[in-house]
């Protein structure tokens, strides 16, 4: 039976402590877009300018990841790599956030966009020096291939709560108890959110332990060595070309852009679907049964998330992705029969099923990260924890644009009109239905295959890593 050696397992209060950086995480970025829609409500911003505000920073976003992961790879103090930037960042975009929400009343319009983008793009840049370097963290965390599912799988769990406070925002702000407005109510939930990221956000640097020395492992022979910027932005680059095509990261990319954003492009056509088939635009009913639908997927995760840790520790976590991916696959392909008028109950049922996608991707997924930084070290002599983390999400982030951009341009294509409320044509619904339930089952069957191809397997893990051991002069402590 395999066992986990006692010096690779990672105590719960660190799993914990590890995962309330998912929960400001999720926090911070669920609590900038569901707070934005005062931009519009609140001061009367043209939504053209407030969907400027959301997109604009997010491609800065996207751009500065790589470059912070590279920064905290090759950072060297007496703190480690990751905590400092950790530390600082929590404190940083905590202060930022509470001051974005400050909006002062009675402004032009171009006063309120220029504000709230400078706000914004020092909000992400904030954002990224805490967020990068507390998951390239992550992954050297344990070196045991089975003990990164299950820290994966906590920081997973409890980052999902998370999820739990954006959709009540907008609420809270409204409440005339408390605020005389909306805007003061955003200023108000705003302290409290950036108070309470700065107390939990530190936490990692504080009580977590980096086991990889500061600096890279073979930068011995460069370290009395002063590097110019033209070289280090060379080096820079080199690093990103290398990672990008390194196979069995690119297949997680491919993977996770796959099944992430087949969800993101049809993730509105739902909503659709309730409202113009099942309940014929009847957008009350619709919108009540998709909250519903939601709020079950919601609960459902944290189980699926629970499970998938438990099986990928049994089978491997190809297979897992596999099993996982797969359930998704049927919940998706289920929409077709479940979603009918005649029983409307039915659009809760493949909820939980549709849950093990994204449940499963964001448990698996880092865990097989950290055994691509092994094999990458192993190739290299180098530890790049956090241009890896870095480049995976900036795929992400951008894949996500993308998908955004491209579900409007497939629901144009449907022909749906919201003029015709529930007279829609019976293409638009038959094309709303097939999109909606068969775009993320192409997406995901062939996230299956690329991840069926990934060659890093339980086994292989535990030969890099005793290589890596032996490199280093470690006495081997791989379980067998």
């Amino acid at each position: 039976m395999e066992t986990t050696k006692p010096e690779d397992r990672v105590p719960l209060f660190q799993k914990l402590v590890y995962g309330s950086g998912a929960f400001v995480n999720n926090l911070l970025a669920g609590s900038i877009g569901g707070m934005m829609i005062v931009l519009n409500l609140g001061l009367g911003m043209n939504p053209a300018l407030v969907g400027l505000l959301g997109a604009l920073p997010r491609f800065f976003d996207a751009l500065t990841d790589p470059l912070m992961g590279y920064i905290s790879d090759n950072t060297r103090t007496r703190w480690g790599r990751r905590r400092p930037y950790i530390f600082v960042g929590a404190i940083l975009v905590g202060i930022i956030f509470i001051a974005l929400w400050q909006l002062p009343e009675g402004q032009s319009e171009t006063f309120y966009f220029w504000y709230f983008l400078i706000g914004s793009l020092a909000f992400y840049l904030a954002y990224t020096i805490f967020a990068t370097p507390w998951v390239a963290l992550g992954y050297e965390m344990t070196p045991d291939y089975n003990e990164r599912t299950r820290l994966m799988g906590t920081q997973n769990f409890i980052g999902q709560l998370a999820y739990f406070i954006p959709p009540w925002l907008l609420l809270i702000m409204q409440w005339d108890v408390l605020f005389d407005d909306m805007v003061e109510g955003a200023a108000g939930v705003a302290i409290v959110i950036g108070v309470f990221v700065i107390a939990a956000g530190v936490l990692p640097a504080i009580f977590l332990r980096e086991r990889v020395p500061s600096g890279n492992p073979g930068d011995k022979a460069q370290a009395a060595k002063t590097i110019g910027i033209s070289a280090r932005v060379a080096d820079f680059a080199l690093g990103f070309y290398r990672a990008l095509k390194f196979l069995p990261f690119l297949k997680l990319c491919i993977a996770t852009f796959l099944v992430f954003n087949g969800f993101i492009l049809i993730a509105a056509f739902q909503t659709y679907v309730i409202i113009y088939y099942v309940f014929d635009g009847d957008q009350v009913a619709g919108a009540t049964y998709a909250g519903y639908a939601g709020t079950v997927a919601t609960f459902s995760t944290f189980g699926v998330i629970a499970f998938i840790t438990w099986v990928g520790t049994k089978i491997g976590k190809r297979k897992a992705f596999a099993l996982s991916t797969a359930i998704s696959m049927i919940g998706y392909a289920l929409k077709w029969f479940c979603y009918s008028p005649e029983y409307p109950i039915l659009v809760l049922l493949p909820a939980p099923l549709i849950a093990f996608g994204l449940g499963g991707l964001f448990t698996l997924m880092p865990s097989m990260m950290a055994d691509v930084v092994d094999m990458d070290e192993l190739k290299t002599n180098q530890r790049r924890e956090g241009m890896f983390g870095s480049i995976y999400w900036w795929v992400v982030k951008l894949g996500m644009a993308a998908a955004l951009a491209g579900g409007g341009f497939l629901l144009n294509a449907t022909g749906f009109d919201v003029a015709l409320g529930g007279d829609q044509s019976e293409r638009t619904i038959v094309l709303l239905r097939l999109f909606d339930a068969f775009v993320p089952v192409v997406a995901s069957g062939i996230a299956i295959w690329a991840v069926a191809t990934f060659g890093i397997t339980k086994e292989k893990a535990r030969e890099i890593r005793r290589e890596l051991e032996g490199r280093r002069g470690v006495v081997p402590s791989v379980s067998e």
